[in-house]
């Protein structure tokens, strides 16, 4: 297989179903050898067995992305099996949903270690080789995908854990950005609505993402958000880094997050009783704020 990630080296976690075995089935079409990443390594296998039938590379990784120490098996697992590493799409996830007042610890610790810490742990093995790299005098064209949300975005009733974990990794991107670029590594997120077994789970969402039966564009199938993250992990994304990108279907969107508005300037210190009148002021004149992901 040939196309924009040939020969390039893409581990991608949480690949054994839905968005990261539609983001791996992508890459290889691309000519990317990928790593499958998946605890449940019979759902691995299938993806990878699919990739080889199809003419393309790749291979099966069982690392906990949660442990620091296993993590970095995978990234061993693509320099050795396939020769380097180019790209890592952090995709992995899971749903603890509860409303916040009635959310245990557990479910708030889950969802950081899969999602937040999840995103840390092969990602910072990923950049000490690239950066050993770059300082050895080796070309270096790193890229990190990593997957926000809506809900991280905007907020969403009844995710106040997984809401603000995806609120992290967009800040996590932010700073991988700025940090990482001199290594020539970029950093972006991704912002996927597609039909996943976490949206499925729902069953009106369930209802709202089936596959069309007539045959017309499945604008929730999972393969329309792979396009963007392939094209992410290659060569022709390096002018692109620090970025959230939506996408849906055939649409495209930068989100662009906490943005400073002009605000109003006293010019001396606000007396307690006047700070009322000023806000509402801002609320009058400035952009309002967009509406929690779902409502």
């Amino acid at each position: 297989m040939t196309g924009i990630c040939q020969d390039r080296v893409v581990i991608v976690t949480g690949a054994g179903g839905g968005l990261g075995a539609a983001h791996a089935r992508v890459l290889a079409s691309e000519g990317a050898c990928v790593i499958v990443n998946d605890i449940n390594q019979d759902a691995a296998q299938r993806v990878v067995d699919e990739i080889v039938a199809a003419g393309g590379r790749a291979a099966i990784n069982d690392s906990d992305i949660t442990n620091y120490a296993d993590s970095q098996r995978a990234v061993s697992q693509a320099i050795e099996t396939f020769g380097g590493l180019h790209g890592v799409v952090n995709n992995a996830g899971v749903n603890r949903d509860r409303m916040f007042a009635s959310m245990t610890e557990q479910e708030w610790d889950t969802i950081m270690a899969v999602h937040l810490k999840g995103h840390f742990c092969i990602t910072s093995h990923a950049v000490q080789y690239w950066r050993h790299l770059s300082k050895t005098g080796g070309s270096v064209s790193g890229r990190i995908v990593n997957t926000t949300s809506g809900a991280g975005l905007q907020g969403s009733i009844g995710q106040s854990n997984y809401a603000a974990a995806k609120a992290g990794i967009a800040a996590l991107t932010l700073n991988q950005a700025a940090e990482l670029a001199r290594y020539g590594i970029t950093a972006n997120a991704i912002a996927p609505v597609a039909r996943t077994g976490m949206t499925t789970a729902v069953p009106e969402m369930a209802a709202r993402m089936a596959a069309p039966e007539d045959g017309s564009f499945d604008s929730f199938a999972p393969e329309n958000v792979s396009s963007l993250v392939t094209w992410l992990c290659s060569e022709a994304s390096a002018h692109l880094t620090g970025r959230v990108l939506e996408a849906e279907g055939g649409r495209l969107c930068i989100a662009d997050g906490w943005r400073t508005t002009q605000g109003v300037d006293k010019g001396s210190r606000w007396a307690p009783a006047e700070v009322g009148d000023a806000i509402e002021q801002l609320l009058n004149t400035e952009v309002p704020a967009q509406k929690i992901w779902g409502a």
